[in-house]
């Protein structure tokens, strides 16, 4: 694992004064995932910034204070420093951790700090002094979206100029090469309209520092479904990362006049967004995960880092595939990874070992890893890699065995095999329901708080799970209407 040179208050205004910024714009990420900004001009940043914060209204962000306990502090990060591409005036970024200026603690319900106590309270086990997180974010590029809900009515519709759905429109003239369903894997232009986008979206994310754009491609689905592969990093600055690329697309999207989405399953029919998480433990330059002997290359304490995440997967869901969407992904009987099991190669496991290595024993080495299939972009990458990461300890500490690997098509298995295969849950409430049983290994190291997943549980079940579940489905009336 490679030593990340950290910069300094010093480094972070020399990078200001070199671009010539005008603005600083401070930024973090509220419970559910979605990243907020405040801006000062460039005069007002200091190295006593640093240590000194930058005061907020805590109690208009989602999942933050109460109103009669509002104020906050924003504590910029100088090692997450870059400047922004995508705004008229240079702009200085710093990512922020947040604190209570009253005890002066971090705040717990901080989701870049609960990815900082995660990498802490790793080294402090001894198992390992550092871990390595590769989260692959699909998405969909649209041209156009529009959705309203109401008393009497709802609707959303969507559109793409890629769009099977197109092949008869009157496009003056259609030039047809539209993406077949499930055909979008991955042909060249003109099918794939996207080539310039991603290989733009790839070269400016990578020219602003902490995102790591190596390859992209076209994904599976009609409709503009794309990928960019992003480099692994160690956990909070793989959500710093993850959150960073988001934006990057959404906004380089926009420039061109096309809208972006990352919720796991926007068409109906076609195949949804996952984030399959790659991810691996390091001793110093040592990938722990690696034995040449083992199953797949992987080590006995890969293995019962595997059986960790086997173990908590439906608690697990709670972070990972955190919306009502999620579970129009996660259907059994599909291409998604519901099925708990591990295998090499095997795309329909949720735990798979990627091979692509394996003829050389030097690169095997450095890139073994394991591949966790289920999580989906809708979620906050801080909290999803530390549930992760706290699931896989906790399968090193007790030495959880995760079985025979699965080395059959999950779908071709016999009725009798199948029912041994434990799935994930079915909905965001039953996801919930396991985390309220199953989340003591989340508290080890004061890593998660009782508080955290309280208001996490209460916020997704009222405001998501019950909003939806209260409304009637189109789908509903054309089922039951005339019943």
């Amino acid at each position: 694992m490679e030593k990340t040179t950290k910069k300094t208050p010093k480094d972070a205004l020399a990078m200001a004064r070199k671009a010539k910024a005008e603005v600083v714009d401070y930024r973090f990420t509220d419970l559910l995932g979605t990243w907020q900004h405040v801006s000062n001009h460039i005069s007002e940043l200091s190295e006593k910034t640093f240590t000194a914060g930058v005061g907020f209204d805590g109690s208009s962000i989602r999942g933050f204070q109460a109103i009669h306990e509002s104020d906050m502090l924003l504590m910029p990060d100088p090692n997450s420093a870059f400047i922004d591409p995508m705004l008229k005036h240079p702009t200085l970024v710093l990512i922020c951790n947040i604190k209570d200026p009253i005890s002066e603690r971090f705040y717990t319900r901080d989701p870049r700090h609960v990815g900082m106590k995660a990498e802490a309270y790793l080294a402090k086990t001894g198992i390992a002094t550092g871990t390595l997180w590769g989260p692959e974010a699909e998405f969909f590029v649209f041209d156009n979206v529009q959705y309203d809900l109401g008393t009497n009515g709802t609707f959303y519709r969507i559109d793409s100029g890629e769009g099977v759905w197109n092949t008869g429109r009157d496009e003056q003239p259609n030039l047809g090469s539209k993406v077949r369903y499930k055909e979008g894997y991955f042909p060249c232009p003109p099918v794939d309209t996207l080539q310039d986008f991603r290989s733009d979206l790839m070269l400016r994310c990578r020219a602003i520092g902490i995102v790591s754009c190596y390859l992209h491609h076209h994904e599976v689905a009609t409709a503009g479904q794309c990928e960019l592969g992003l480099g692994a990093k160690p956990l909070t600055a793989a959500g710093d990362q993850l959150i960073a690329y988001k934006y990057m697309v959404k906004n380089i999207a926009r420039e061109r006049g096309k809208t972006v989405t990352f919720m796991p399953k926007p068409i109906f029919g076609d195949n949804g967004n996952g984030m399959h998480t790659h991810q691996s433990l390091w001793k110093g330059a040592t990938n722990l995960f690696y034995d040449a002997k083992g199953y797949a290359g992987l080590s006995k304490l890969a293995l019962w880092y595997v059986g960790g995440l086997l173990k908590h997967a439906p608690a697990l869901c709670g972070f990972c595939s955190p919306t009502t969407n999620s579970y129009k992904r996660l259907v059994p009987g599909y291409e998604a990874p519901v099925n708990l099991a591990y295998s090499k190669r095997n795309r329909s496991a949720s735990v798979r070992i990627p091979t692509y290595t394996a003829m050389d024993p030097v690169a095997e080495a450095k890139s073994k890893r394991i591949e966790y299939r289920p999580p989906d972009p809708s979620c906050n990458g801080y909290l999803a890699f530390a549930a992760l990461l706290m699931a896989g300890i906790d399968g090193i500490q007790n030495k959880i065995d995760p079985g025979k690997p699965l080395e059959k098509d999950i779908y071709e298995l016999s009725p009798g095999e199948a029912a041994k295969v434990p799935q994930v849950p079915g909905s965001l409430d039953e996801a919930l329901s396991n985390l309220e049983k199953d989340h003591k290994f989340l508290l080890k190291g004061d890593v998660f708080t009782e508080d955290l997943l309280e208001t996490w549980i209460s916020y997704k079940r009222k405001k998501e799970a019950d909003f939806v579940k209260l409304r009637p489905h189109p789908a509903e009336f054309h089922l039951y209407y005339d019943c």
